[in-house]
């Protein structure tokens, strides 16, 4: 029994679903959005900019902080929370993603992974002993169990060896697990092949977790295959636990997936498009390099209250942009995660009246489903 961790559902409507996780740091509501803090810190942002979006709950990188500044230093500084100056819950993801996304640097095996460090090239090895031991030693809320996460589209076989391996190191994550007050949950991983996806499902769930997450999404497949995969299998992780969607994604993708009966989420699109001047509103995407925005008065989203919108024109937006300030990257992230936030807390509303469905009909409706402005 994980210590001051609990999930409930409160509210459903069809598959999706509202509630509440509680954690040694606070409880969260879901459905939840976690801005991703990959080195401790949400790129550009202070703590308070975070809390004043809304956020419950953020997301950092056990392989990340595993090679600076070394977890060990994260431990002797009184823990994550301590280090990084944020007393609300924390989720550490195990490093499996940089299994995928570090491809060219390591070698795969069942014992585990051997990385070339990307920071001085140094050999770094990872199994799920030592990425529990890592994230035991940063002392985040939520933690992960070590899973291969396969590209996609890949071959049968691939997918096949990637569910043993994550099955297998699910079980020594379990065994290795030291911390009470740390919920584990486990990771099923097999891109689209929901076949595979059960049968990873039915193992970890003889092991037990006190929450599941689908990985291996959002990695090379088109977003309504995505999105199809998910109608069909999201409701057969358990109901009476957290479900939560690894790396997802775009509005469109979070709504869809809520609707599926996911509840938590996180994603880099926020900051890391907000530094590229990309700015998510109620009216669609707006690019701020567009020159259409160089003495446009209004802010970024009328229907947004983030600091951002308060205080700034898009054409001061725009100007810190072309001028190369980073400023702008902070102020477009700020409002970026700020959207996000609203969003589910719309969801959460929309689950406790009971007119999910509608709000669905009507937000995919709207501009702020579009995928980008265009250029004039």
């Amino acid at each position: 029994m994980t210590e001051g961790f609990a999930f409930s559902v409160r509210h459903t409507c069809g598959r999706a679903r509202c509630g509440a996780i509680s954690t040694p740091h606070g409880s969260v509501k879901t459905p939840a959005f976690m801005p991703v803090g990959t080195r401790a810190a949400v790129k550009g942002l202070t703590p308070a900019q975070v809390e004043d979006t809304n956020t419950q709950i953020v997301l950092a990188n056990t392989y990340h902080l595993m090679l600076r500044p070394g977890a060990e230093t994260v431990a002797q500084a009184g823990g994550l929370h301590a280090f990084m100056a944020w007393d609300r819950p924390i989720l550490t993801d195990s490093g499996g993603f940089q299994v995928f996304s570090l491809a060219d640097l390591r070698q795969i095996d069942d014992n585990g992974v051997a990385f070339r460090s990307h920071i001085d090239g140094a050999p770094v090895k990872l199994t799920p002993e030592s990425s529990i031991e890592v994230q035991n030693l940063l002392g985040a809320d939520i933690i992960m169990a070590f899973d291969e996460c396969p590209p996609l589209p890949t071959q049968a076989d691939t997918l096949r060896t990637a569910v043993r391996r994550t099955v297998a190191w699910a079980r020594r994550c379990r065994a290795a697990h030291r911390r009470a007050d740390q919920a584990l949950y486990g990771i099923v991983q097999c891109g689209l092949d929901v076949g595979l996806r059960r049968e990873c499902l039915e193992q970890l769930l003889e092991t037990g977790f006190d929450g599941y997450a689908l990985g291996g999404l959002s990695v090379g497949e088109p977003p309504l295959e995505m999105r199809a995969f998910l109608d069909e299998f999201a409701h057969e992780l358990p109901a009476d636990q957290p479900r939560y969607l690894m790396g997802v994604g775009t509005p469109a993708d979070l709504v869809a997936a809520v609707a599926s009966g996911i509840d938590q989420f996180d994603c880099v699109l926020p900051t890391r498009n907000g530094r590229k001047a990309y700015a998510y509103t109620s009216a669609g995407i707006l690019r701020l390099r567009n020159a259409r925005h160089r003495a446009a008065r209004e802010p970024l989203d009328p229907a947004c209250g983030c600091y951002t919108c308060r205080r700034f024109s898009r054409a001061y937006l725009r100007h810190l942009f072309m001028s190369g300030e980073v400023l702008g990257a902070t102020l477009v992230s700020l409002h970026n995660i700020t959207f996000y936030q609203s969003l589910m807390r719309q969801m959460r509303a929309a689950l406790e009246a009971g007119t999910f469905a509608t709000w669905r009909e009507t937000f995919s409706a709207s501009p702020a489903c579009r995928p980008h402005e265009e250029d004039e």
